[in-house]
């Protein structure tokens, strides 16, 4: 039996790069997959990829800021498939930047994305999630992409940093409240570092740019910040979303699981 069997999922942020496969990644584990995002032609080429290959998948328009778009995803996600049983709060942005040189519509757009964003979809999704959560003996299952950007600082981080950490503790309250009751809904969060990504070489040229330094250049100062000597890439982390989704991690909730090549091991 697949370990995702039966069960539903709800990725945002799912048209490219580590939604992408972490959509592929739970349909391969026997989820059926609505994916979303605001990126309609790759979200639903990724959707038709994942069908073509025999999964149970469909793409929807997706503001995640967006209270309206949180109700209608949720309810396409339960007359679709016939339920919700796992969210994946995974949309997201990024920009490198002094604080002195952040302005106030750039915080809350920083805010809307990485934080409201994952308080709508929590607050959207937990009811259906918890109407199935008895059928699975670790309940239902809310996976919250943070980062280790949400564990330590950095210079120049200062929005994006804060994004996460909030998403960080929003995860561990969000779980000790999922406990309540008998219909459980587990949440963890997942703190990955610099992943191969269209975000990921955001990153890479932003710091390019900020050091004055080449490209390449930059690519290995980012690889020799982790110690495995390379970086992440998005199987790595969906790996991760596909064991939190599962009953293998039944007994898990509140957790930071850490993909980050030992980064936060220094």
């Amino acid at each position: 039996m697949n370990r995702c069997d039966g069960k539903v999922a709800l990725i945002t942020g799912a048209a490219r790069g580590l939604g992408a496969e972490a959509a592929k990644r739970l349909s391969a584990a026997g989820a059926s997959v609505l994916l979303t995002d605001i990126l309609d032609d790759q979200g639903r080429e990724t959707a038709d990829a994942i069908a073509a290959n025999g999964g149970q998948a469909h793409y929807i328009h997706h503001d995640v800021t967006s209270e309206d778009d949180w109700a209608s995803a949720v309810e396409e996600a339960v007359s679709r498939f016939g339920g919700l049983d796992v969210l994946v709060n995974n949309a997201g942005i990024y920009y490198n930047r002094p604080i002195a040189e952040i302005s106030l519509d750039d915080w809350r757009q920083m805010m809307s994305i990485n934080v409201d964003g994952v308080f709508l979809g929590c607050k959207a999704a937990l009811p259906a999630i918890r109407e199935r959560a008895g059928k699975w003996r670790g309940g239902g299952s809310i996976v919250n992409l943070s980062s280790v950007a949400g564990l330590i600082g950095a210079s120049g981080g200062t929005a994006y940093h804060a994004s996460k950490g909030a998403v960080r503790l929003l995860t561990k309250s969000l779980a000790l409240e999922g406990a309540d009751g008998e219909a459980k809904v587990r949440a963890n969060s997942i703190h990955p570092a610099v992943i191969d990504t269209n975000m990921g070489r955001d990153l890479v040229g932003q710091f390019s740019s900020n050091m004055g330094v080449s490209d390449n250049e930059a690519t290995e100062l980012v690889t020799m910040l982790h110690p495995l000597g390379r970086l992440g890439l998005p199987e790595d982390v969906a790996n991760a979303v596909v064991f939190l989704a599962s009953e293998d991690s039944a007994f898990m909730t509140g957790a930071e699981v850490v993909v980050d090549g030992g980064l936060t091991a220094r």
